[in-house]
């Protein structure tokens, strides 16, 4: 029943903030949990717009995370 509720509280978060879960792009690749930790960053009603936006910047800054950890180990050797 976990799966169920999962899914509730997902399509709920994505109807509050005015994403038709049942129009979802599905070629859109995301976790639940980052698709709940973007929906919560957003305000009522903006639409689907913000939300991939907001989707699109969450990605990159995932995307840049390994190169900023292993640039910052890397200057952080002594040489």
């Amino acid at each position: 029943m976990a799966d169920e509720r999962d899914l509730i509280e997902l399509m709920a978060e994505m109807k509050r903030v005015g994403v038709d879960p049942h129009s979802f792009p599905a070629g859109i690749m995301v976790s639940r949990e980052e698709a709940l930790r973007v929906l919560g960053t957003l305000d009522d009603d903006v639409g689907p717009p913000a939300f991939l936006a907001a989707l699109r910047l969450e990605q990159h800054h995932a995307d840049q995370m390994p190169a900023i950890a292993s640039s910052s180990a890397t200057s952080a050797s002594p040489k």
